[in-house]
């Protein structure tokens, strides 16, 4: 994760500690259902590729480096999170 950490106790987005660039998310369980509707209080967290971010614009207008979009808890603002650039990375390019 960059830009946020995960609260294991709240079950919510929250800030990174002091210092800490990168770290763990927690183990994401996708379960397909119909007609999922998107909770507006959730983030929609972009999950990346690499940590570079970069990549060429694919005919569906996603960056090639974009994987998906993953909703996720948080007791922020949306808003808070996008000026973070909050992320999930596939890997990083340390």
């Amino acid at each position: 994760m960059d830009g946020c950490r995960w609260d294991y106790e709240e079950m919510v987005l929250e800030d990174q500690e002091p210092g800490v660039m990168y770290v763990n998310a927690p183990t994401i369980h996708f379960v397909p259902c119909k007609n999922y509707k998107i909770d507006p209080e959730q983030y929609s967290c972009p999950l990346y590729k690499t940590s570079v971010r970069a990549g060429t614009l694919s005919t569906t207008g996603h960056s090639t480096n974009f994987v998906l979009a993953i909703e996720m808890d948080t007791n922020k603002p949306k808003d808070h999170w996008v000026l973070r650039g909050a992320a999930l990375l596939t890997m990083l390019n340390d």
